[in-house]
């Protein structure tokens, strides 16, 4: 804003705003003298006024007391008429009539107090100190009698009143006071204080009879076992008994809490009745829901471990262990972990009846779903329950029974279990039913078909020395699976080993011209091998000429020459690496495999030993170096998508130059590595 501006700035009234601007701080240096913190309290304190207090006056002689006795009543009079309801005011203008030993004024200004308020507690309990401390006992009785019947149930009146009674020797006086009090059902520290009173006195009758009412009077738990404790302390036995007996009888409900058996327990523990200790603790454990009883049951422990028997202990721990998984079980009835570890349990207690029930309840949850992934653990249930059948109980007929209801509970359209069918039927075999073992199989193989099913039923038939039934089991094998090679390598392996050596070359030549095998090679690698171990050299190399028609894989070439190394033919072994070097020769494709074979051609010279064709091998490897080049995407080559390293391989009868600069590459790399192993 320029000047001119400025001076046009006016308000409504026509002032000039920029005039009545304060003036901006000339000089912004820190003063010479500066001012602490406590400076400023220190001069606050000095200039604190003082309160003016009157003087005090001396009162020299009658006159002047009633001087100052009118001015002071005046005064409180004009007090208690402005403020009547503030009972304060009453109870200082009572207390300086006390003051002045005029009591008849103070019980007057008393009573005139309790006719604003009645039922203030305070006011009653200055009126009777008043009384007291000057001991006009009748007249604090009086004052207490008319307090305890205007509000009986205010305790503080009572206590006063039995404590001045009991302070002045006047026991009877007293007990009287604490039976009518006890009328009224006090709280349990009125009870208490009677107690003691009777304590004090030395009167046990009395005292029992004190607890007795305090129980009728409070029906509860908690006062049934102070009542027993009471006599525990008296060391009447059969009372404190008799008291724990007629709580469960009387309380019924009530009293199923573990501090109950607790105390009852331990009472037992101390007269030595051990019996009745243990069966108190087993009722309250059985009674007592178990997340509520955790004390108890640690009581229960303790005391087993210093009275009991070791089969007590173990059983406890065994009802622990329980309680523990059958609440993971509540949580979560598909926890078949937790049935595991219970099953378990009970079997380590030989109770064949408990373990039934467990095993039962546990194959009652079936899996949601029609997963096998959800089956997995169910059916070990399963398989756990026949195996206790068969070898702890004894029972064969069960364990099937048990086979039986599995094997229709899984659903075999959607999924099955291999193991079921093969532990069924080695039950079977077992119980030496090999018909319905034999039924068995038949059904897994006409239901679902699996390959162990088939494998172990022809292993069962060969340890029963059934070669035709077997053989025909391989012919079944083949036609369920004819594009899986494993039953045609059994076939092949079980004919060869009853030296039915033209049945077993036949079936892997059938095996070779099926086109629809999965992973023909493991065919050839087992016809090959076969052959190999029947020394049938001839037809071996015959086998390789024919896998080599069929690929040029670097891996033939390999195992070919090592087959003929095996035998000790050398020049069988270079004649195959020649061949395949010269198939791999010209094309720039395949010059990983090229270079792959060179390498176990060299690792076999070395076996050998023969320096000249050592060297003659080393020369022909070829030198390996990093390159880059463009990545590109099948149907997008105008896209840039960066480059890729990849490995090269450069052979001696390719460019020289180019080699000689893969060789400079790899010197230099070498020459750098040095370099830091140096500086590091």
């Amino acid at each position: 804003m320029s000047i001119a501006e400025q001076k046009f700035m006016v308000d409504a009234q026509g002032r000039n705003l920029v005039e009545m601007r304060p003036p901006g701080i000339q000089n912004n240096q820190p003063n010479d003298i500066q001012i602490t913190a406590e400076q400023l309290l220190k001069d606050a304190e000095i200039h604190q006024t003082k309160e003016i207090r009157p003087p005090q006056q001396r009162i020299m002689d009658e006159a002047e007391l009633q001087e100052y006795k009118f001015r002071k009543r005046i005064l409180f009079e004009n007090r208690v008429r402005r403020q009547r309801n503030y009972l304060g005011i009453w109870i200082r203008y009572a207390q300086f009539e006390e003051g002045l030993l005029e009591f008849r004024r103070a019980r007057s200004i008393f009573e005139r107090a309790l006719e604003v308020d009645p039922s203030n507690i305070g006011v009653w309990m200055k009126y009777i100190e008043m009384e007291m401390r000057h001991k006009f006992i009748n007249h604090a009785r009086n004052v207490f009698e008319r307090a305890i019947y205007q509000m009986p149930r205010i305790d503080q009146f009572w206590f006063k009143y039995t404590y001045m009674e009991e302070v002045l020797g006047n026991y009877q006086a007293a007990r009287e006071i604490f039976n009518r009090w006890m009328t009224w059902k006090p709280e349990e520290k009125a009870w208490m204080a009677f107690l003691k009173f009777e304590e004090r006195m030395g009167d046990r009758q009395n005292q029992r009879q004190i607890m007795y009412k305090y129980m009728e009077a409070f029906p509860k738990l908690k006062v049934y076992l102070k009542v027993a404790k009471f006599e525990i302390k008296q060391k009447v036995w059969e009372s404190a008994r008799n008291i724990y007996e007629r709580t469960l009888e009387e309380l019924g409900q009530e009293a199923l809490k573990e501090e109950y058996f607790i105390d009852f327990g331990r009472f037992e523990i101390r007269n030595k009745e051990y019996e009745r200790a243990r069966e108190i603790f087993r009722f309250g454990l059985k009674n007592i829901p178990k997340d509520k009883a955790y004390q108890l049951y640690q009581e229960y422990l303790a005391f087993e471990k210093q009275y009991g028997e070791k089969d007590e202990i173990d059983q406890i721990i065994l009802n622990k262990r329980r309680i523990f998984y059958k609440e993971l079980i509540s949580q979560n009835a598909y926890n078949y972990d937790a049935w595991f570890d219970l099953a378990n349990l009970e079997m380590s207690t030989k109770d064949v009846n408990r373990i039934r029930e467990s095993f039962e309840a546990a194959i009652k949850n079936v899996p949601p779903g029609n997963e096998k992934r959800f089956w997995r653990r169910y059916i070990y249930l399963w398989y756990n329950y026949a195996v206790f059948e068969e070898l702890e109980a004894k029972n064969i007929q069960k364990a099937i029974d048990i086979f039986e209801r599995a094997i229709q509970l899984v659903p075999h359209q959607q999924f099955t279990f291999s193991k079921l069918w093969i532990l069924y039927a080695q039950l079977l075999v077992r119980s030496k039913d090999l018909d319905k073992m034999r039924k068995v199989y038949g059904l897994a193989i006409g239901i679902c078909p699996n390959i162990k099913i088939f494998q172990e039923y022809i292993q069962i038939e060969l340890q029963l020395a059934n070669i035709d039934r077997a053989r025909i089991l391989y012919q079944r094998f083949i036609e369920i699976f004819p594009d899986n090679p494993i039953p045609w390598i059994k076939f092949a392996e079980f004919e060869n080993d009853l030296e039915e050596y033209e049945r077993s070359e036949m079936i892997f030549e059938l095996a070779l011209q099926n086109n629809q095998m999965n992973m023909p090679e493991t065919i050839w690698r087992a016809y090959i091998d076969n052959q190999i171990k029947l020394q049938n050299y001839e037809k071996v190399r015959e086998l390789y000429e024919k896998l080599l028609e069929r690929s040029k894989h670097v891996k033939i070439w390999i195992s070919y020459a090592q087959f003929e190394l095996s035998i000790k033919n050398i020049t069988g072994f270079r004649a195959v690496m020649q061949r395949g070097e010269k198939c791999y020769i010209g094309k720039p494709e395949l010059k990983e495999e090229r270079a792959i074979l060179l390498e176990q051609w060299k690792d076999m010279e070395i076996e050998i030993g023969e320096e000249q064709e050592i060297k003659k091998i080393s020369d022909k490897q070829p030198t390996k170096m990093i390159k880059k080049r463009k990545i590109k995407l099948l149907g997008d080559e105008s896209e840039d998508f960066g480059y890729e390293e990849y490995y090269d391989y450069i052979f001696p009868e390719e460019n020289p130059q180019q080699k000689n600069l893969g060789m400079l590459l790899n010197n230099a790399k070498l020459w750098k590595q040095q370099q830091e192993q140096r500086n590091g």
